[in-house]
């Protein structure tokens, strides 16, 4: 059993021993989704939690407008799902969305609470992964409630300067919370 790049991503928070990481990489099965494929629903309970070996992924909020507001970007090397639904075993109030071919590994709802009751390890490093998500997004809620159009546009290209070639520029643009002709603008001006 391979899955070294979900290895590394997760002793990368908390390292587990020989027996907790051969329990939870057991409880991880790979799927294929082709691209534009809509993996949870608003209104849905969220079953999976993912792991992406391949692809991207993102979750949009829709209003009753039909505005589409992404909210996230997963991608290889990264966890994916909503996970506020698949903890609490709610209904989801966001899509999560293949935006292309996509690799990823799966864990059901049943097998992640069972590991987290018999492995309090395993329990730590979902407490510590999710105080880390928790922290990521309350910076990302500074930068979009306080931060200019150019300094949201200039802190994605630092963090990750590749979303470029992987991300079409819309969903960019929604993610900022930029127009499509604003995020064009700030393409063509800023440099880095």
């Amino acid at each position: 059993m391979e899955k070294d790049a979900l290895k590394k991503t997760v002793f990368r928070t908390y390292p587990l021993n020989d027996d907790e990481w051969d329990a939870f990489a057991n409880c991880w099965h790979p799927v294929r989704y082709k691209r534009k494929t809509v993996l949870t629903r608003a209104g849905d309970i969220e079953h999976y939690l993912y792991f992406v070996e391949d692809g991207v992924q993102r979750a949009f909020y829709l209003s009753e407008d039909t505005k589409e507001t992404t909210l996230v970007f997963s991608y290889t090397g990264s966890f994916s799902g909503v996970v506020d639904s698949f903890q609490l075993q709610q209904p989801s109030r966001y899509y999560l969305e293949t935006l292309t071919n996509s690799e990823l590994l799966r864990i059901s709802y049943p097998d992640f609470t069972r590991l987290l009751d018999e492995y309090p390890r395993i329990e730590r490093w979902v407490r510590l992964a999710s105080a880390q998500v928790l922290a990521g997004l309350l910076e990302r809620q500074i930068e979009l409630a306080t931060f200019t159009a150019e300094e949201k546009f200039r802190i994605l290209l630092t963090r990750s300067p590749h979303i470029l070639q992987l991300i079409p520029q819309k969903y960019l643009a929604s993610y900022l919370g930029l127009d499509p002709a604003t995020f064009s603008k700030l393409l063509k001006l800023v440099r880095l």
